[in-house]
Formats: structure tokens, sequence, C-alpha cells
């Protein structure tokens, strides 16, 4: 089992494939690699791929960094770093679609491009802030276990989702040690999106499950006129996992039509 070490932590982190450009996926709040197993099982037979745990989720151990966006998107790019490699398309979701972001706004060369699947509220601090002020709050409180896993069960599956999946997705995310889920929900509220999303210069891609709501396609091409929108039909939140086809091919779109041969070399 891979991990890289760094001062104050070390990543746990899975390779495959050899051809650039390198896809690196970081998987959202309290997840683990398998959130992304079906892109990162497709991408692997055309290019090199990268699956990380964040500090605290999945196989890697807690990080003596705060566990703060800003500090998420400094580990991405230290491991990029340590494994060599040039000009990655950062693939997150959720939680790490604003992480994915925060690199390309704190790394602004490394990253050939970003991926952001139905992320977390990019320009509306107050709409972030009025979102998940009151569920921070609640997830430190004496029922924070019962609150997260009625939030997972309630806010991030359609009807339609798979059960068995819902099931293990929703047993993982309640694994994660509360102190760690709930200080990056509160860590999360000190993010500036829309400067994030301003400063970032490689190609973007929005991909969401249902238009409107927390992420309002003319108010991100407000701040980035050249970002790319899509939305997935017939899923929830994990669309990478419910409806992986479709995530993969407006992802293999993307990256055709938006990443010059010449950005990932």
């Amino acid at each position: 089992m891979p991990f890289a070490e760094r001062a104050g932590g070390r990543l746990h982190f899975e390779v495959a494939g050899t051809s650039d450009p390198t896809l690196v996926f970081v998987p959202g709040w309290c997840c683990d690699l398998s959130c992304f197993q079906p892109q990162f099982d497709h991408f692997k037979g055309s290019h090199r791929v990268v699956g990380v745990d964040l500090p605290g989720f999945g196989e890697s151990p807690v990080s003596q960094h705060t566990p703060e966006i800003a500090a998420f998107a400094d580990d991405v790019a230290w491991l990029c770093g340590h494994l060599g490699i040039s000009k990655p398309i950062i693939v997150g979701h959720s939680l790490t679609g604003a992480v994915a972001i925060e690199v390309g706004a704190r790394h602004r060369s490394l990253p050939a491009a970003i991926v952001a699947l139905d992320p977390i509220p990019v320009v509306s601090p107050r709409q972030q802030h009025d979102a998940f002020a009151p569920f921070a709050a609640q997830l430190e409180g004496p029922d924070g276990e019962a609150v997260r896993r009625h939030f997972v069960e309630n806010m991030c599956f359609a009807a339609t989702d798979d059960a068995e999946r819902k099931r293990r997705v929703t047993e993982l995310m309640c694994s994660v040690p509360m102190t760690i889920a709930a200080s990056a929900i509160r860590r999360m509220l000190d993010w500036d999106g829309a400067t994030a999303l301003r400063e970032c210069e490689a190609p973007v891609l929005v991909l969401m499950a249902s238009f409107g709501g927390m992420n309002d396609p003319a108010s991100l091409r407000a701040i980035k006129p050249d970002i790319h929108m899509g939305m997935t039909v017939g899923s929830g939140h994990f669309h990478q996992l419910e409806v992986p086809d479709q995530v993969t091919a407006m992802i293999e779109r993307f990256i055709r039509v938006a990443v010059p041969a010449s950005a990932t070399m």
C-alpha cells in the first residue's frame, strides 16, 4: 500500500497507467479512493491515473496541518511534485471540487485542467455560510453522528440511486472520526471560491448533478467566462458512481476540446 511521506504527515495514493496527461482523482469529504473507482479504472487504459486520500480520510492518517481547502490543495500539489507529475488534470468531487479549483489558484503552473464534480458553493460566501455553518455546528454538537448520517442519506442521493451503493457510501462517510469530519466542514466556511476561480488560469469543467441552487452557471461564467459547464442525468450527488458513463464521457470530451496537447507536456 503506497504512502508518500512528508513533513506533517503522509498521504495514501494509488497509481496506474502510463500515458499523459495524468489524471489525479481527489475524493471528497469523508470519502476514499473507491469513490472514484469507475473513473480510475476507465482512464488507466489511456492515461496515467493517480488517486489520493486526503489527510484524515481513507487510508491517509490525520495530518498536523489544519484540514482546510488551501492545505488540502497544497497536499495535492506536493504529491504531484513527489511523483514527478507535470501538467495533471485535477479531478475533485464535492468538497474536493473546491480543492481542485484551489490547486489551480495556488499552483497556477501545475495543472493542465481542473474538473469539479458537483462542488460545494464556489462564488457565494454568504450562500456557503448559510448552507453549511448550521451543519458544522450540529456536527460539533452531541448529536453529530446522527446529523451526519441523516445528511448523507437524505442529501447525497436521489431516490433512484442504487440502494446497496448508497449503503456502502453512507457507512464509509460515517466511519471518519467526527472531529475530522466536523473540522473540515468548519474550515470550508473560510474558503473564498470566487477569488480562487478567478485566479485559476487552467481550463475548468464544473459538472453538476443538477443545475441551480449552489452553483448557478451564470454566476460562475461571470467570474470565469471560459468555464465549461455540464450536468448529468438520473443521479444524486455521487454521479461519478451512479452514472459513471456520463461523467467519464464528459471528462474525455473536455480533455479533447479544452486541453491542448502542448499543455500536458
